[in-house]
């Protein structure tokens, strides 16, 4: 596998950042996660670490190098983040169980497949259009889906924040699959939260992407994404991936090129944040509070990994 891959989150103007997001590879295989968390104090933060760890600790067992069945794996994490967000929140007797959204997705074999509930979105893009994307799980894409409202009104319609599907809560969780996508070379595969689609249309990304290094145009991006939501901006979380299916001269694209060709069978490569310890990430939580919330996230996930 040939690809650059870049992924930034930001607090915006809110006081805590509850979204959480990461990627792994093995040499045949890549994984890319992202999770908005919905809760109050420090438990939406909690939930989406939940959904990210859950996904990228079983792709660190189960990819060897490749996973048998990718929707499979989709479908087995995200219920078993479900589980462990549920079970966290018994433990803490809480009355509202911590909820999050989470699109993840999975290429191997120059295959994409990905598998989302709520509203964090997934965009494929081909030579600066967008092909397709997720379907929210919210009363406004009932709304465009309906024909009441516009795609450009979603963002600032006063039902924004009325999301159906999640992973948490009392429902069980609405998980919707895509169909297996071919990739070709140049493809861009955007994943981000509603703080970054909510300024940024599907459309500017794929213009503003198709041939610029990611490295350098992702950060322009959340800052007009930021600037366009103005005081209450949310948090803004993108991993976006620009995928290759030749070894090509590394001389010809950049730092950020990752080559699986020469890595170990066995070896995964993972960035994920710890909880409570992400750079320039502010907190509300003391180091003791912290502690005790990534032995207890901890102690969550692996009841769940099977």
């Amino acid at each position: 596998m040939k690809f650059t891959i870049y992924q930034e989150t930001r607090t915006g103007k809110r006081n805590n950042n509850e979204d959480r997001l990461a990627h792994c590879y093995s040499r045949d295989a890549l994984l890319m996660v992202v999770a908005d968390g919905m809760g109050g104090h420090y438990f939406g933060e909690v939930a989406a670490q939940i959904a990210v760890q859950t996904l990228t600790e079983a792709f660190q067992r189960e990819s060897k190098p490749r996973l048998r069945d990718p929707f499979l794996f989709l479908q087995k994490g995200m219920l078993n983040a479900h589980r462990a967000i549920l079970d966290f929140a018994g433990r803490h007797q809480l009355k509202d169980s911590p909820r999050t959204t989470c699109i993840a997705c999975i290429v191997q074999s120059n295959i994409a497949y990905w598998a989302h509930s709520g509203d964090s979105r997934l965009y494929l893009m081909r030579a600066g259009r967008v092909l397709t994307r997720t379907k929210d799980h919210s009363r406004v894409q009932i709304l465009v889906d309906q024909g009441l409202i516009s795609e450009e009104q979603m963002a600032g319609h006063v039902d924004r924040n009325k999301i159906y599907g999640c992973l948490g809560g009392q429902q069980s969780p609405e998980i919707e699959f895509s169909r297996k996508t071919t990739l070709e070379a140049g493809d861009l595969i955007v994943l981000c939260t509603d703080g970054v689609w909510s300024g940024l249309s599907g459309d500017l990304l794929a213009r503003s992407l198709h041939t610029a290094n990611l490295m350098r145009s992702i950060p322009v991006l959340l800052n007009q994404a930021e600037t366009r939501s103005g005081l209450h901006a949310d948090n803004l979380s993108i991993i976006a991936v620009r995928w290759e299916d030749t070894y090509i001269d590394e001389s010809s694209g950049g730092s950020s090129i990752v080559s699986t060709k020469t890595m170990p069978r066995d070896t995964v490569t993972t960035r994920l944040s710890e909880f409570g310890r992400a750079p320039n990430q502010k907190s509300e939580l003391t180091d003791a509070e912290i502690e005790n919330a990534i032995e207890e996230i901890r102690t969550a996930i692996q009841k769940y990994s099977r």
